[in-house]
């Protein structure tokens, strides 16, 4: 059932789904890697706070709560922003959602409300609940790339066709949205231009004409919305990643490489890049080298039949009504990808991301286990963008925020701020990227601060979250000040 907000009455949902989304639902597709982006980075703490944080004794790090338990921690320290989470919930704007948020290595503070689906039965929203990241799979599979790049198996500024040699001689499309006349590239790819987006590769989300239909036609999707586009989807997507990458290189690109930030399908690419240099597949790879030794057990490219029942339901918001999108008991991630999509085929816990921006705070080590060296973390959260190139920023539509003030370049898979922001908040080289279905994270390395919101929804900027809990948040910390 789907709760109308201006009649108070529920309704069937598969009649919401059939009057409101009708055959619109194709558009989420285009959707589906969007950025929420980098505008909830500015919730990092007050300097006060941070002062007090360096200041005290560090806790110890706590035991793993029990699996499915609301944690009471985070609501007694950020009551602000509990009651923010409440009133979504209570105005039907979201069925659920959880946030974590952690300084140094003190506890880390859980604020959830809610459900993970609108039905009444629907388990508690907690810090183990299971939600699509989509596009926050990147910053993962930047570090994985990173880690290969510490130990010499991979070069930053190799060119791509050094592992995928069908990307050695591209062409460039002379206007894509208008024709495919191509000219050949004036350079090769290399992996710095995959992990910054800078390659001049294309996107579903943001194509559009001629481009856009040689991509569906092509087979060139790499995500998952629901098992009904999945049907269509894998009429024409390559089954396994080797096969994706070379169908990739025979499209011409959007720009010259190296010459302009373009949100692109790098990070999918790069997936294929990990499984030659590494000699394994792509997703075992970052099971061993990233999931296993950090202790991140609710990471997924396919969640488990013994998990099913943590697995949000993901909604389409059209107009003002919720319209379940894809069902968390019928869930298409519940069956194994195509291949494990680089950019956005993780669905992961809020518990599992606040330790993964837990590692990169502390700089590579959790639980003093080191999964990279502090140099390659802040290599891989500095500007890497190539000379002459900015960000700018991204669309709202697709989930993202535009730049504000302070200026922000390009990192291993996620923006970073290039200067501290208003007041010193955020700090320069704060990193941060979100996904379509409305989830967020940051990790501000100078104050230790990381935060991570997870909800299921498209559009992702329906509602103001990331800006209300940068208020909400920051009143609540400066509770700490002295």
């Amino acid at each position: 059932m789907v709760a109308d907000r201006r009649s108070g009455s529920r309704r069937p949902a598969d009649a919401v789904r059939k009057s409101r989304c009708g055959g619109a639902e194709e558009g989420w597709m285009r959707r589906i890697h969007g950025i929420v982006g980098v505008g909830l980075v500015a919730l990092v703490a007050s300097g006060g706070f941070a002062g007090q944080a360096r200041q005290a004794a560090p806790a110890p790090a706590p035991a793993i709560a029990q699996r499915g338990s609301v944690d009471t921690l985070g609501r007694a320290v950020l009551p602000g922003t509990q009651a923010l989470f409440d009133g979504y919930v209570r105005d039907d704007k979201m069925p659920g959602i959880v946030g974590a948020f952690g300084v140094g290595d003190r506890p880390t503070w859980f604020v959830s409300a809610g459900r993970i689906a609108t039905d009444a039965n629907a388990p508690a929203a907690t810090p183990d609940s299971l939600w699509r990241v989509y596009s926050m799979t990147k910053p993962v599979t930047a570090m994985a790339a990173m880690i290969l790049i510490e130990e010499g198996k991979i070069g930053l500024d190799d060119p791509l066709s050094k592992y995928i040699p069908a990307f050695k001689q591209m062409r460039v499309f002379t206007n894509p949205d208008v024709t495919l006349d191509s000219v050949p590239a004036k350079s090769e790819i290399t992996i710095r231009e995959l992990l910054t987006h800078t390659s001049g590769l294309g996107y579903n989300i943001n194509a559009k004409g001629p481009l856009l239909k040689l991509l569906e036609t092509k087979g060139i999707l790499p995500a998952a919305v629901n098992t009904r586009i999945e049907a269509a989807a894998r009429r024409t997507r390559p089954a396994t990643l080797a096969d994706f990458a070379d169908r990739v290189a025979t499209i011409p690109l959007v720009y010259q490489p190296g010459t302009r930030w373009h949100y692109s399908i790098g990070l999918d690419v790069m997936g294929r890049v990990i499984e030659v240099a590494s000699g394994m597949p792509f997703d075992r790879f970052v099971q061993q080298r990233l999931f296993d030794p950090l202790k991140m057990t609710s990471s997924f490219w396919t969640v488990p039949a013994r998990d099913a029942s943590r697995l949000a339901t993901n909604y389409a918001i059209v107009g003002d009504q919720l319209s379940p999108l894809d069902p968390g008991a019928t869930s298409v991630w519940l069956k194994p990808p195509s291949f494990p999509y680089g950019g956005a085929g993780l669905v992961m816990s809020a518990r599992d991301y606040d330790r993964f921006l837990h590692m990169l705070a502390d700089e590579g080590t959790l639980d003093g286990v080191r999964v990279m060296k502090p140099e390659t973390v802040r290599l891989a959260m500095s500007n890497l963008l190539p000379a002459g190139v900015t960000f700018g920023g991204v669309d709202g539509g697709t989930g993202g925020a535009t730049q504000g003030a302070t200026p922000m370049g390009f990192g291993a898979g996620g923006s970073v701020y290039l200067a501290d922001g208003p007041g010193g908040m955020p700090s320069k080289g704060t990193y941060g990227w979100g996904g379509a279905a409305g989830t967020v994270a940051f990790v501000d390395p100078v104050k230790k601060v990381r935060g991570t919101i997870m909800v299921n929804y498209f559009p992702a900027d329906r509602w103001p979250v990331r800006q209300e809990t940068v208020r909400a948040l920051a009143a609540d910390l400066s509770r700490f000040k002295r």
